[in-house]
């Protein structure tokens, strides 16, 4: 089974628990209005590597994981090439590597099922509180995002959920209050990740000769992200 990959990083740190060997899959079929990786949306660039030489790889790191760390897949949308992802974590529990799927819970709710049996941990985004928000601004539908979160609850599987908060976009605290909401709602809940929006994608935008749509909204800043954790941790 082959997949078309964007790129590795040998020692991600905000991937997952530990270090992380993390793969980022090519082609995503959300366009989101703040996307920090607009080089990965076309499915047929990439270069193609098949699930066992991409283990290769994966093993020649395991001595910097190790144990405590393990392998995300990434992307783009992982779920995109659900057949490839779910062989590369099935080679990959063969070797006792904890595997993570970073993804916005969107495609085929079957082939994401099919990921999911060898799954130890989902990052799922969510990026908006309302389903008109994520039609405007992802092109997407919020009820996949939902009904692939049930999935994983009904499969067990530890789920951390990550908000990008962007600054007069969907940073009110009525938004924040209700993505916390969506997410308490479901019981394999480990953790909700406030990530602040950054604006470092702007060359990648510039290179492709595409605007950038968020190119006239503010960075968000770290005490701002504290603000809404201790709004959170105070209801």
């Amino acid at each position: 089974m082959n997949g078309r990959i964007h790129s590795f990083q040998s020692m991600g740190a905000v991937d997952g628990p530990g270090l992380r060997y993390v793969v980022f899959m090519q082609g995503c079929n959300l366009r989101c209005v703040y996307c920090h990786n607009p080089d990965t949306w076309n499915l047929l660039r990439g270069k193609e590597y098949s699930a066992d030489e991409v283990v290769k790889k994966i093993l020649n790191c395991r001595s910097y994981f190790g144990k405590e760390g393990g392998v995300t897949v990434s992307g783009g949308e992982p779920l995109l090439q659900w057949e490839f992802t779910a062989s590369l974590f099935e080679r990959l529990k063969q070797e006792g590597i904890h595997t993570a799927l970073d993804t916005s819970g969107t495609g085929n709710l079957q082939g994401a099922k099919e990921v999911l049996r060898f799954t130890d941990l989902v990052l799922c985004d969510l990026k908006f509180s309302t389903k008109e928000e994520y039609c405007r601004y992802c092109k997407a539908d919020m009820i996949e995002v939902l009904n692939f979160m049930k999935l994983t609850e009904q499969m067990d599987i530890p789920l951390w959920v990550r908000h990008v908060i962007v600054p007069g976009l969907n940073n009110s605290t009525e938004a924040i209050k209700s993505i916390a909401a969506t997410a308490g709602l479901f019981t394999n809940l480990k953790r909700l990740e406030l990530l602040p929006f950054k604006k470092l994608c702007v060359s990648k935008y510039e290179a492709l000769g595409i605007p950038f749509p968020c190119s006239d909204y503010d960075e968000c800043s770290s005490s701002e992200i504290d603000d809404f954790l201790s709004v959170l941790g105070s209801d």
